[in-house]
């Protein structure tokens, strides 16, 4: 539960609600789903708008599932929840703990678990958007609850935005949003302007020539190759990237061969690239073409290496003026000790494209989901890195205060915007 004076029409979620909503959150998080796979999910957050009255449709963009409350004139607020789970499996050993396996993008089985806290969003949505039906008589206008797919392969928000969601449905004034994070359970972080770095994902090929172990004159290692581009591409940060400011390379993955005594045709490099500027983006991704070509030329490869986009998450930004308003809001609800101004995070997310296709201002935050002992001590013993983070696979919020904290932050947050008119239509 919450401190702080809750605002003028706001109700604090009460036990029953939270109780429902984390039996939904505990099922999410045992059945998870990947990327662009969020059927069961998707199927869950639609009955659950229907039953409170929203206008619903689904398999936008795919699985995406798009409610509507219209409650008269008024101003309309996006809230905005991410669905989908990670190709990583749990060492939680909670009871709700995910023992899910799959299939995923790149065709391979895998395990599937909830390492980011998507399921937690879901859970906060549905909250709100209860909490929201049943205050009608609050608040004029139109509350658009958005459950997207594929957040983490920067998919879902373009499928969405390809399938017609801004024609199709009404235009936002504003696009809400928020992330659990390891931080102390029930706290917010904040901050106006760039929030999240930019990510870019490539997929590389090097090409070789294949031979036997014993005879590697006949060959071109791409092994060697691979090898020695991965080593080159770490002098990408440190010697081309100026110390003021700030960029991350990684190669999350390196494939190649399936035996010790056989040289492979080709080999495979899987890797990442966050920055805060564009021109630092535009240099660093320029510099990964110029290596990779250049390795596979001095390696005489037979043909140059075939580069692919796997994904791309936009530097994402929060408005201002919408900020500090909505900052405003949580501060009177939360109390300022809840509420801190935090730094840019190096992670990425594909929320801004919402607001950036309408046109129209949007404002992302975090909710701290590590129970507040445990971060105290963690601190104390010099350990805070010991912590779970998100993708971790033991990473999950503890569920209380982090829920209903959840839940009472989009509804303060969007009740800012939809009380504006309501104010006047009370009696």
């Amino acid at each position: 539960m919450t401190t702080g004076a809750p605002g003028p029409h706001l109700r604090l979620s009460t036990p029953a609600l939270l109780a429902e909503v984390e039996t939904v959150y505990r099922d999410l998080h045992a059945h998870p789903e990947l990327s662009m796979q969020e059927k069961r999910t998707a199927g869950i957050a639609a009955d659950w708008l229907r039953t409170d009255g929203y206008e619903v449709a689904t398999g936008i963009g795919g699985t995406g599932v798009v409610g509507l409350l219209r409650n008269g004139d008024g101003p309309a607020v996006l809230l905005r929840a991410d669905m989908d789970a990670l190709p990583v499996k749990e060492t939680t050993g909670l009871d709700y703990a995910s023992s899910a396996t799959g299939t995923d993008r790149f065709g391979q089985p895998a395990a599937i678990a909830h390492a980011c806290g998507h399921d937690m969003h879901v859970a906060w949505l549905m909250g709100a958007t209860r909490i929201l039906a049943e205050q009608r008589e609050t608040w004029r206008g139109t509350v658009m609850a958005v459950f997207q797919p594929g957040e983490e392969t920067a998919q879902g928000a373009r499928a969405m935005i390809e399938d017609g969601m801004v024609h199709r449905f009404p235009k936002p004034d504003v696009v809400l949003g928020q992330h659990v994070v390891p931080a102390p359970a029930g706290s917010i972080g904040w901050r106006s302007g760039i929030v999240m770095a930019g990510a870019d994902s490539l997929e590389v090929t090097l090409f070789g020539r294949g031979a036997h172990g014993s005879m590697p004159q006949r060959s071109i290692d791409p092994v060697v190759m691979a090898a020695a581009t991965v080593m080159r591409l770490q002098t990408v940060v440190s010697r081309e990237v100026a110390m003021a400011d700030s960029a991350v390379l990684t190669v999350g993955t390196l494939q190649a061969g399936r035996t010790e005594n056989i040289i492979p045709d080709d080999a495979l490099l899987r890797l990442n690239v966050r920055t805060f500027n564009a021109e630092v983006r535009s240099r660093v991704l320029a510099a990964i073409r110029r290596i990779v070509a250049a390795e596979a030329e001095a390696s005489g490869a037979p043909k140059p290496p075939d580069i692919q986009t796997l994904g791309q998450h936009p530097i994402l930004s929060n408005d201002d003026t919408a900020t500090r308003r909505v900052v405003a809001a949580l501060t009177q609800h939360f109390g300022a000790e809840r509420i801190q101004e935090i730094l840019p995070a190096s992670a990425s997310e594909d929320f801004g494209l919402f607001g950036a296709a309408w046109g129209v201002p949007s404002v992302y935050w975090f909710i701290g989901g590590i129970d507040a002992k445990v971060f105290e001590a963690a601190i104390k013993a010099g350990k805070i890195d010991a912590l779970p983070v998100n993708h971790a696979p033991d990473f999950a919020p503890v569920i209380h205060p982090t829920l209903g904290a959840g839940i009472e932050a989009l509804v303060t947050a969007a009740k800012i915007w939809l009380a504006t008119d309501a104010a006047s239509a009370l009696p």
